[in-house]
Order: structure tokens, then C-alpha cells, then sequence
């Protein structure tokens, strides 16, 4: 009854509820049989069809952000490595300006769309070889060797990084820290990495295909390898895990009488968000005493935060506190099966109700999250980037910047419900100049009036991959072979069990929207208009 007159109490008060919408037939039975939506396919799809037809626009969105997996936009070809992305034309939405540099995040969400592929996920088929999807498997693993090699030979020339990735040019054949990562090294994207390669050999020693079979070994030796340098470079002791590391010398090789790491600052590596998967790395596989094992998750605790969302006549809503609350932050969730431990699938279950219905309570037309600025039109430059954008509510860090929204924003919503992320990232990627020959523009301010004319993997895969699912299936039947499974749940249930006793909330349903970006006065792309 409580869940009932909450859901009328909402709608009563201008809040769409998910829930409240009924299951139909979908009115769109052709779009299913259309393999070539046309580019601005957002444009034929009202939110009434989205909800009833997920699936249909599921496949139009696949194979849209999938023309993003091009040589020169989102990936050098000749190494197997990542772009950050590619700027557009302010008036055309061509390709213009390539970041030509990455990191080992870009890297994880590649890696976690080709484990997928190799593990024979049609929808990583449609996103990758939609003319062909036979292929996607091929493609992927020869892509992955490709791209190790070139990381081999990086460790080769730079043994100094271990085998994990500083921020790094990739438009060369040979890699190479940028300026500002000479000697330096980060261990939260290096975490995202190590998983997704784990998902990636999982996926690929289940194959029959001998060569594919050979991918895994190779990249199993990889990742044995790292695992071997992973405290030597990052864990200075007393639980304290380096957030960025800094060596003497990126030349010498960890064990050189003249190599040196040190911890940058004081800044560790202590979070309860995306930075957790470099901390179970080191849990399972760096060799650390049962003491420093406990030490690690002991240092830690006091970020793990227990808080209430209650705005507008939505809560209270139980929440794990957020730095920003950003949807970059619960990255995790996309590589490790946390839902296995039932106490945070609710949690983050309530995190999605209260992302999606804020945005309603305030009337934002869409989700936030840390993202690219928008585009100056007179200069052709992005205007910096936004890291502070979330609910200031919910979030350590009050001080945040809400003028700018990211469809990539739903991907943790996604999770929970398909049609209701779905139907955020068509709210926002309807307005004006939010499509283009590579899929999803990266954002849109919330008055309409710019976009960030640019494509990258954090805005767009992000929403893919969870769309497949995350890897968290194929990472559990690997741990499960590595006899860490039971640890990994045993810590999640520990840890969480100690700050979340009850959950309020649970009978709110997720919201939908009902602003929408308002028309002031863009264009859309030209390749790619309604």
C-alpha cells in the first residue's frame, strides 16, 4: 500500500514514476527489422516508445554509437590503442580535432566491449560489425593482439611504470607518457584496467578458436605480470595505496638498485567508488600479509558513508554518499559482481532512484555526471572540463557546477531498469546537435543554448557496456577458478554491512523525465539533422 500511495503522491506532484507506465506491445514492430536506422533515429522515437519498445531502440543505439569504433576517431588501428576522442565540425559534425592521447580507463571500456564480443554477445556484434556480425569476434582479438604487443613494448622501453599505464600518447606506433605523466603513474584507471583485462582473458579462454585461446595466454602472462609489480609500485604500507605514484625514472625497472617510488602528496588511494577495483587487485593478487589485507580495507572505512536523500517530496532514500555523486563514480559496479551481495544491489538500486528523481525534483531535462565542457563555437575549443557535477545533497563535495548534462549519465540507471535509462539518454540526446556520424554528442548544456561537439569513450561506452551487462558475469566465473570469489563477497558483505543496517526508500520508484532541453537556437549537424 505504502509503495502505492507514494507512487500517486508523485505523479500528483508532477513526477513521472516508471513504474506507474504500462507494459505494451510495441507499436514500432518494424524498426526491429530496419538494420540501418538513419542517423538522427532519436528524432522517431517518443519516450512512449522507448518504454515499449527498449529493445528496438536498444539496436538503433548500438548500431549508431557503434560508427564511434573507427580507425582515427576513437582508436589508432596501428596499435591497437585508444584515442580519448575526436572533436567535430561546429556546423557539419565531421570529425576535426583527434585527442591524440589516452589512458588506461579508455583502455578498460575497449577491453570490456571486446570481451564481450569474444564471448559472443550479439549486441557487441551489432555495436562492432553490424554488416557482418559473424566477425565482431575476429575483430576484437585481433585487435587485442595487436594491442598487446604495443603494450609489451611500452613496458620494454619504459619499465619503470611496471606494466601499468601512465596518461599516454597513442597516435605513434611506439606509446609514450604525456608531458605531464613522465615518471608518474595512476592506480585508479590502472585498477578499471586490470579487471577489464581479466573479464577479457575470461571471455577468451572459454573459445575453441586456438588463436583466440593463444590471445588469453598472452595477456594472462600480462597480467601476471603486473600483479607482480602492483605493491612495488603502488602500496607503501600501513594500507595506504598511492593514488598517483611518482619513480625516479621510468627507464629503470622496479627492482634497479636507482628505482624509487614514492606516493604523490598524501593524496591515497581510499575511496569507496571506482578507485575500490585497484584495492581488490591488490587484495587478491599482490601478495600482501593477512595484516596488510585488513589494513587496506581498515583505512578506508571512514569514506564509506551512509545518507538520505529526501528533496521535493521524493525520500527518504537511503545512498551510499557520493564524492560528487557523479555517474563516473560507481565504475566498479561495471567490472566486479558487487550485485552478487544482495545489501548493495538495494543500495545502489536506491542510488538510481534518487539520481533519476532529483533531476525531476529540480526539472533538469537530464542526468549528470563528470564530463567535457561545451564547445566554444568561436574558438573551436572545448571549455574545460567538468569533474564537480552530481547531488550536492548526497555528496561530500557541495560545490558543484549543474549547467551541463551527459547522456552517459544513465549508464548506472541501466543497470536497474534498460527502459528508463533509455528513455533519460533519449531525453537529452534529442536536443539540438546531440547526434552525429559517430552516435551520442558528449553533452549538452541544460538551457540548450551549447554542446560539447565531441565524441569520447567515457560518454559513450560507459552507457554500451552496460548495456551488455558490465563484465561482472565473466569476471565471476574466472574468480571463482582463482579461489577469490568468496573473498571478494566476504569483504563487500563486511564492509557495506557495517555502515547499511536499514535501507528507506525501497518502495520509491524510479523517475522519469519530464523537462526537456529547450530549442534555443542550434542547429543540428548537418550530416546528421532530423
Amino acid at each position: 500500500m505504502k509503495s502505492l500511495l507514494v507512487a500517486q503522491f508523485l505523479v500528483a506532484g508532477g513526477l513521472t514514476v516508471a513504474s506507474a507506465l504500462p507494459s505494451l506491445q510495441s507499436p514500432r514492430a518494424d524498426q526491429a527489422s530496419n538494420p540501418y536506422p538513419r542517423c538522427r533515429f532519436v528524432a522517431d522515437w517518443s519516450q512512449e516508445d522507448v518504454l515499449k519498445d527498449p529493445r528496438g531502440f536498444e539496436q538503433d543505439l548500438l548500431f549508431w554509437e557503434g560508427k564511434f569504433h573507427q580507425n582515427n576517431v576513437s582508436y589508432n588501428s596501428a596499435n591497437g590503442m585508444t584515442y580519448d576522442g575526436t572533436q567535430l565540425n561546429w556546423t557539419t559534425g565531421a570529425r576535426s580535432n583527434k585527442h591524440p592521447f589516452s589512458a588506461a580507463s579508455k583502455e578498460a571500456l575497449q577491453i570490456m566491449l571486446y570481451a564481450h564480443a569474444v564471448a559472443g554477445s550479439k549486441k557487441a556484434a551489432r555495436f562492432l560489425t553490424p554488416d557482418d556480425p559473424s566477425k565482431a569476434r575476429k575483430l576484437a582479438a585481433s585487435i587485442m593482439k595487436t594491442k598487446l604487443q604495443t603494450y609489451l613494448q611500452f613496458n620494454e622501453s619504459n619499465p619503470g611504470f611496471g606494466g601499468f599505464l601512465p596518461w599516454m600518447t597513442t597516435s605513434e606506433r611506439q606509446l609514450s607518457p604525456t608531458w605531464d605523466w613522465v615518471n608518474r603513474v595512476p592506480a585508479l584507471d590502472n585498477g578499471e584496467l586490470v579487471w577489464a583485462v581479466y573479464a577479457y582473458i575470461s571471455a577468451a579462454e572459454q573459445r575453441q578458436d586456438q588463436s583466440i585461446r593463444d590471445s588469453a595466454r598472452g595477456w594472462q602472462n600480462w597480467l601476471d605480470y603486473v600483479k607482480t609489480t602492483a605493491v612495488t609500485v603502488f602500496y607503501r604500507g600501513g594500507g595506504h595505496v598511492c593514488a598517483v605514484t611518482k619513480m625516479n625514472n621510468q627507464t629503470l625497472p622496479p627492482k634497479h638498485a636507482k628505482q624509487g617510488y614514492q606516493c604523490e602528496g598524501t593524496n591515497y588511494l581510499d575511496d569507496p567508488y571506482e578507485g575500490e577495483l585497484f584495492t581488490h587487485f591488490l587484495n587478491a593478487f599482490g601478495g600482501l600479509s593477512r595484516e596488510d589485507k585488513d589494513t587496506l580495507w581498515e583505512v578506508k572505512r571512514a569514506k564509506l558513508v551512509s545518507v538520505e536523500y529526501n528533496m521535493g517530496g521524493v525520500g527518504p532514500i537511503t545512498v551510499e554518499q557520493g564524492y560528487w555523486f557523479s555517474s563516473h563514480e560507481p565504475w566498479k559496479v561495471l567490472e566486479l559482481p558487487y550485485y552478487d551481495v544482495d545489501l548493495v544491489r538495494r543500495l545502489y538500486h536506491n542510488a538510481e532512484r534518487a539520481r533519476t528523481c532529483n533531476s525531476v525534483v529540480t526539472k533538469v531535462p537530464g542526468l549528470f555526471a563528470s564530463v567535457n565542457n561545451s564547445t566554444d563555437p568561436n574558438t573551436d575549443e572545448i571549455i574545460g572540463y567538468i569533474s564537480p557535477a552530481g547531488i550536492p545533497s548526497i555528496a561530500s563535495q557541495k560545490e558543484q557546477e549543474h549547467d551541463v548534462i551527459t547522456p552517459y549519465g544513465v549508464w548506472p540507471t541501466m543497470l536497474f531498469d534498460k527502459a528508463v535509462g533509455l528513455a533519460w539518454w533519449r531525453n537529452m540526446v534529442v536536443a539540438k546537435k546531440m547526434q552525429n556520424l559517430y552516435g551520442s554528442t558528449e553533452s549538452t548544456r541544460v538551457d540548450g543554448k551549447l554542446v560539447s561537439a565531441l565524441v569520447t569513450w567515457d560518454s559513450k561506452i560507459t552507457t554500451v557496456v552496460a548495456l551488455l551487462g558490465g563484465v561482472g558475469d565473466l569476471v565471476r566465473s574466472k574468480m571463482k577458478m582463482d579461489r577469490i570469489y568468496k573473498d571478494f563477497i566476504a569483504i563487500t558483505k563486511k564492509e557495506y554491512g557495517l555502515v547499511f543496517k536499514d535501507l528507506k526508500g525501497e518502495d520509491i520508484a524510479l523517475c522519469l523525465p519530464n523537462e526537456t532541453v529547450p530549442d534555443a537556437g542550434l542547429e543540428d549537424f548537418t550530416l546528421c539533422s532530423a
